[in-house]
């Protein structure tokens, strides 16, 4: 497998980087880098079976990990003639009770994204089945066992890991000798898979899964994890003792396990963390800024204050040595800092810019704010857009999507019911008595029909009117694209297309912006914010040629999960108490989102005590570094397109 080598920081030969490391892994830059050798692996040895005439065994994983690997599989079957005739296939688990039929079911998950799309014989196809009678339970997890054994053992066991960091459903607790069982599940998996149930009330409490020791039975194991989400249990996994709390770290027991990461999963690795820690480096800015900032929280001091002694006692000798001394590292870095800070988000007109993030001309700049979901724009950068608002920009906020999967039947009824009750009888275009008879009788996992989806998102449009308007952008400057990769009616979205680009680059190509602010902050549960931002990079990229965009700037926010990392900050506005509150009301207009947030990821606050708290932390830091003390800050990185 190819590393990404732009994570190499340490100096080869001087020290082994990888020396806290006990399971061998490969980084890569991006989860779709990343799937393709993976898949590729996948073929060469479906192929070499197929030369042998032998059976290949496969052992599948469900959940998003695996999913661009079963693309990637599907394309080589259509375009490369990948067969797959003579593989069999061992699903890790399946929910209990669950129907085949259910859209919840890995039995329907493996079906819609591999196995309806190649030549497998449908015999060859094992998934552990939801419908058992609980009575026969013990008996079919033995036989399931008995089914891989007499196929000869897997050959290649793909696996996801959990936030709890279960393989498989094996939660923590499991025994490395643990067999295919039943298995109650952890509270956070349930919360993990409560957006996929619409809601943690719908989500199975049990589930069958392949035991430790079936997994580490297979000859060759391939884990993979993205994202920052998973970057702590990777660290404890891959670093940490063996420990049946974190049923991961047995597979520092097989001999051929590579676990693949991108670098969100990877991030908190000693290796790319901290290199310092591991040996010596090779000092590039971006870490040495990183490492002044972690060596003031480690040593609990300001920049200014950090000594020779502190850099010397933490492993940072060699960067001491390379720039002379304390001093002149403190001042640097804290010049770095303090120039991030501004409280002009558009440029400060009439002002030498040579040490602001961004430029006073043109002093009124158009702006356009994309917003994957109809309420990022206020819960990631309220302030700001109030501020660039009130300096007089031309601001046009764009909603890449209708965020109508996100509103609850609950509340989406409450809404049919007042409309109908307002009107009296039902409008020719719209029967809302239909409405609600469907969501009263919808069963758990049903698809909303397209007026409901209509009517959800109608929800989200009017609560983002509210919002905007509170803050005091006027209407016809709000934008809504409705993509058409997000109106499937379910979580799984379909992949970004030309349209969606298109449809991005119609709107950029109307407003002629000199600044793009945009989400990027992919923890998003479900992937949406991933493949807005993608639709934003290649609209810019295609655009770059017109004259226009040659003075466009483009910045990246982050979400409701993570903030930048200090380093990472190439522009902080600070928030005044007042500023903070407006943006809380600002976010308070999505009621919708309020009380019953439906895609919460693995914090269960509300967004707008999630955004206040991860803004009120990010001016604790700076105030801790010895900059300004201010009551909230947003922050931003610029991105070269």
């Amino acid at each position: 497998m190819k590393t990404n080598q732009d994570l190499t920081y340490v100096i080869p030969g001087k020290y082994e980087a990888t020396r806290f490391e006990k399971i061998h892994n490969e980084i890569f830059k991006n989860s779709l880098e990343a799937s393709k050798i993976v898949a590729q692996e996948i073929a060469d040895l479906i192929r070499l079976k197929e030369k042998n005439n032998q059976t290949c065994v496969l052992g599948l994983a469900t959940g998003s990990s695996p999913i661009k690997v079963y693309d990637e599989l599907v394309r080589m079957h259509k375009e490369e003639g990948l067969s797959f005739s003579n593989v069999v296939t061992f699903n890790l688990d399946e929910y209990y009770p669950m129907s085949k039929e259910s859209v919840q079911s890995y039995h329907y998950f493996m079906h819609e994204h591999l196995f309806k799309y190649i030549d497998i014989k449908p015999e060859n196809i094992n998934i552990p089945d939801g419908t058992v009678e609980i009575g026969n339970l013990n008996q079919y997890c033995v036989d399931y066992e008995m089914k891989i054994k007499n196929a000869g053992g897997i050959d290649f066991q793909l696996l996801g890991i959990g936030r709890t960091g279960h393989v498989g459903f094996n939660e923590p607790g499991s025994h490395i000798n643990s067999g295919t069982r039943i298995i109650t599940l952890d509270h956070i998996t349930r919360v993990d898979a409560s957006s996929d149930f619409n809601g943690i009330d719908n989500v199975p409490k049990r589930a069958i899964t392949m035991g430790v020791s079936t997994i580490l039975r297979s000859k060759r194991i391939v884990l993979m994890a993205w994202g920052q989400n998973k970057a702590s249990v990777i660290k404890r996994t891959i670093q940490g003792d063996i420990s049946s709390e974190i049923p991961a770290t047995f597979l520092q027991n097989h001999n051929n396990a590579t676990f693949v990461l991108d670098e969100g999963a990877a991030s908190e690795l000693t290796r790319l963390k901290t290199p310092w820690l591991v040996g010596e480096c090779i000092w590039t800015e971006k870490l040495k800024n990183k490492a002044i900032v972690w060596l003031c929280q480690k040593t609990n001091q300001s920049i200014l204050k950090l000594t020779d002694r502190d850099y010397n006692n933490n492993g940072m000798s060699d960067l001491l040595a390379q720039e002379g001394s304390a001093y002149d590292l403190n001042i640097n870095m804290f010049n770095v800092l303090q120039h991030t800070i501004t409280g002009w988000p558009g440029g400060k007109p009439n002002t030498d810019d040579s040490n602001r993030p961004e430029r006073s001309i043109p002093a009124k700049k158009r702006v356009i704010l994309f917003s994957p979901h109809p309420d990022d724009d206020v819960i990631s950068m309220g302030g700001t857009f109030a501020k660039l608002i009130k300096q007089g920009h031309d601001v046009h906020v764009v909603y890449q999507t209708s965020g109508n999967i996100a509103v609850t039947d609950d509340e989406a009824l409450k809404f049919a019911e007042v409309c109908k009750d307002f009107i009296g009888k039902p409008l020719e275009e719209i029967n809302f008595q239909s409405i609600i008879d469907f969501i009263k009788t919808k069963s758990p996992g049903q698809i909303d029909s397209l007026e409901v989806r209509k009517l959800k998102g109608l929800i989200r449009r009017r609560e983002s009117y509210a919002a905007t308007r509170y803050i005091g952008l006027k209407d016809e400057n709000i934008h809504f694209l409705d993509l058409p990769f997000y109106e499937t009616g379910l979580v799984k979205k379909n992949p970004l297309s030309d349209l969606d680009i298109a449809i991005v680059k119609d709107i950029i190509s109307k407003i002629k912006p000199h600044q793009v602010f945009a989400a990027g902050d992919l923890a998003d549960p479900h992937g949406t914010h991933e493949v807005c931002l993608n639709a934003i990079f290649a609209a810019m990229a295609s655009l770059k040629p017109e004259p226009y965009m040659k003075h466009c700037w483009l910045w990246l926010y982050r979400g409701a999960w993570h903030e930048w990392d200090i380093h990472e900050i190439d522009m902080a506005v600070p928030l005044s108490p007042n500023e903070v509150l407006l943006k809380r009301h600002a976010i308070l207009y999505h009621q919708s989102q309020k009380d019953r947030v439906m895609f919460q990821g693995n914090d269960s606050r509300e967004f707008w005590v999630r955004a206040e708290d991860r803004n009120k932390n990010t001016a604790k830091i700076y105030d801790n570094l010895g900059l300004s003390e201010y009551q909230a800050i947003e922050a931003f990185k610029r991105f070269d397109y």
